[in-house]
């Protein structure tokens, strides 16, 4: 089999990447070692930046994100047991858009079928062979016969764990990573949200967050310890837990129900440098993770899809590498402004074991002046509704 650009992981970064890809008349296939029932059976993000919903326009596939997607001008911050409002749009001109990454990757999914396109689902042993040399090639089994895809760049979208990243020679790649201590306990339920826009609450007990996937359907999370198991916390304790870190309006607002989903999260912060070696390119999760206090994961991946097709259509079109050569660097700068800002969200809101009542103190007084400060407010903005790309 050949290809020009052979994509490891059907994730949003993968199917997004293909789907620019296809727009430029670039040949792609996609490989991932899921059934699409388990694809879209994760569930993560829910908030796109107007730089990612203008990515789905593109490609044709923003219209049911239009018609279904919760479009907000800004968030509340809640602590000392009030909520303050964030204007966003005031402040930027610009806005968020609820819309889950599940539903995302379904669009995505319907795009690239309708494009017909290659992606074969439950691919083994998926390998990336001399990337680092002028014939890079992929190979996989597939019901019990070995195959090779021959290709001119491999794109790794294949996550924080996939086989892309841990293809790289170690003396070739820098790692960076915090690992928080703390993790996220989150529920979905059947219930109208407590608000119309998202809620971070900074409270003595742990951060809390209240957020949604439609006008019927809740989100909503706790901190907790990494040694909790989502079975210590049957519905009742987490609606209690919850209600606990919220001001007292949101908390007697708050309609509780029976979860549909319920999971812990870990939080880390992870980068690795550089995001490109040889013909291959790293994308999205396979090289870096933020805490998702700043609702950057998604949006990073479609930024890093933007930049790799960008340079590969100036490749092909162009005869030139200096978008191949570049993307590194300009994905780079984008992905720590917004590790920085997601690490800046999560001390500011979360309770840390070894910080203390002066910790405590410092986070009240942090976000007093965020919330008191136009330019505070502007900068928190500026981050969250999405640097440009």
């Amino acid at each position: 089999m050949r290809t020009k650009v052979a994509i490891i992981g059907a994730g949003p970064a993968g199917l997004l990447l293909g789907q620019l890809l296809h727009q430029y008349g670039i040949d792609n296939l996609i490989l991932e070692r899921q059934s699409p029932d388990y694809v879209l059976g994760r569930i993560r993000a829910g908030l796109l930046e107007e730089g990612t919903v203008a990515l789905l326009d593109q490609i044709g596939a923003g219209a049911r994100a239009h018609a279904e997607g919760l479009v907000h001008e800004g968030i509340e911050l809640a602590f000392a047991g009030r909520r303050h409002r964030i204007d966003m749009k005031a402040a930027t001109g610009k806005t968020v858009m609820i819309y889950g990454q599940t539903e995302v990757t379904l669009d995505l999914m319907n795009a690239r079928k309708a494009a017909g396109l290659t992606t074969v689902y439950e691919a083994k042993d998926v390998q990336p062979h001399d990337f680092d040399g002028s014939h890079p090639r992929v190979t996989y089994s597939k019901d019990g016969v070995t195959h090779t895809i021959d290709c001119d760049f491999i794109a790794g979208c294949d996550g924080f764990h996939g086989v892309s990243r841990a293809s790289v020679p170690p003396s070739a790649i820098e790692e960076f990573e915090r690992v928080y201590p703390f993790g996220w306990l989150g529920i979905l339920s059947e219930t109208p949200p407590v608000s119309h826009e998202l809620i971070y609450s900074n409270h003595a007990r742990g951060f809390a967050l209240c957020t949604m996937r439609s006008m019927k359907r809740s989100r909503h999370y706790v901190q907790c310890s990494l040694d909790d198991h989502v079975d210590q916390w049957p519905d009742d304790r987490f609606w209690d837990e919850l209600k606990s870190r919220l001001d007292q309006q949101a908390a007697d607002s708050l309609i509780t129900g029976p979860s549909i989903e319920k999971s812990i999260a870990p939080l880390r912060s992870f980068v690795a440098e550089p995001m490109r070696f040889g013909k291959m390119f790293l994308c999205g999760d396979a090289a870096h993770i933020v805490p998702p206090t700043g609702a950057k994961g998604l949006n990073l991946a479609a930024s890093d899809a933007h930049y790799l097709s960008s340079a590969l259509r100036e490749f092909y079109d162009e005869k030139s590498n200096a978008g191949i050569d570049a993307y590194s660097a300009k994905a780079l700068a984008r992905v720590w402004k917004a590790v920085r800002f997601s690490w800046w969200m999560t001390s500011m809101l979360h309770k840390f074991p070894d910080n203390g009542t002066i910790g405590a103190r410092i986070q009240v007084a942090e976000l007093d002046y965020v919330t008191q400060s136009q330019a505070a407010m502007t900068s928190l903005s500026e981050n969250y509704v999405g640097l440009p790309f």
